[in-house]
């Protein structure tokens, strides 16, 4: 077959679920899923018979959302749910998922793998696309391995190593001892401290300490609120109470720019809604939180601005 564009590979049953979601966020779930082919009743769309067919798709995956919800009102996992569901729409006999656990906690992460399996155990074929070792071992039959844009060759999952794949990979054997022992030292001074935190209802008298050199992991279930914790603490929401120290420092942080101010940064769990504006360029993006350093009068040095960035 020769497909000229996405619609023509649409139509011959082989759909991609895209690392980047693809979605309206101020259309509802349903419209997200049909756009472009809408229930009609007349010249008007019928949201209602898509609302149905919506909750059908999601009824044969096993997933509970409201199909008349605002896309932008969901989190990442549930619009990747979304995202297959209008893959299996189109009558999908092959799909692709480029890796669709970029942005998903491990809860998410595993409702989207038992979704994986159903599918296959209906006999759809499935092309996963991962970086992620352990996911490769646990989700996959065969595993093919490409390096530099070229086909270096082919596995059976379960009679393989994770090694073995590391190795087709890179092209050699790698040996890395396991971590035993934390490199900060005890006395490492304190960057940053929270005291009694507390942020609409998802964030309760949350407290912490963080020292130079430290890397500090929260974890925990979908809807723990992992994220509205760091969100408060970079002033992206606001806080009801508590106490931020930097450097030993006692900070006020009402809004982003307060915390760049104070040298916290925040890379957003949902890059393309929160990280970047994509209309602007690279350049933009990456001054954009520095911007005063880049202005001349009421102008902005470009010169300046690629100088730096070259420099990186």
């Amino acid at each position: 077959m020769e497909f000229t564009n996405p619609k023509d590979a649409q139509e011959a049953g082989i759909v991609i679920v895209h690392q980047e979601l693809n979605m309206m966020n101020h259309l509802t779930v349903a419209q997200n899923i049909f756009i472009g082919r809408e229930a009609m009743s007349g010249k008007l769309i019928n949201d209602k018979k898509m609302n149905e067919e919506a909750e059908k798709l999601f009824q044969k995956l096993n997933i509970k959302i409201d199909p008349s919800e605002k896309m932008g009102n969901l989190t990442v996992g549930k619009q990747q749910m979304c995202e297959i569901a209008k893959a299996i729409s189109h009558d999908a006999k092959v799909i692709v998922f480029d890796e669709p656990s970029a942005a998903l906690t491990e809860a998410e992460i595993e409702e989207l793998f038992k979704i994986i399996r159903d599918l296959r155990d209906k006999q759809l074929g499935i092309v996963y696309i991962s970086h992620r070792m352990d996911e490769i071992k646990v989700i996959t039959d065969r595993v093919t391995v490409m390096r530099d844009g070229g086909y270096v060759g082919t596995l059976i999952t379960k009679e393989s190593t994770k090694d073995d794949i590391i190795n087709m990979m890179v092209g050699r054997v790698i040996y890395e001892d396991p971590k035993t022992q934390s490199n900060v030292p005890k006395d490492a001074p304190v960057v940053l401290k929270v005291e009694h935190l507390n942020a609409g209802k998802m964030v309760r008298d949350v407290s912490f300490e963080l020292h130079k050199g430290e890397i500090l992991g929260f974890s925990g279930l979908m809807g723990a609120g992992r994220t509205e914790t760091a969100r408060a603490l970079f002033g992206a929401d606001p806080m009801d109470s508590g106490d931020i120290y930097v450097n030993g420092q006692k900070v006020t942080i009402k809004s982003p720019m307060d915390a760049v101010k104070y040298g916290i940064g925040y890379l957003s769990e949902d890059r393309k809604r929160y990280g970047i504006v994509v209309q602007k360029s690279v350049a933009e993006n990456s001054t954009m939180v520095d911007l005063d350093n880049y202005v001349s009068g009421i102008f902005i040095n470009k010169r300046k601005k690629m100088k730096l960035l070259y420099s990186m």
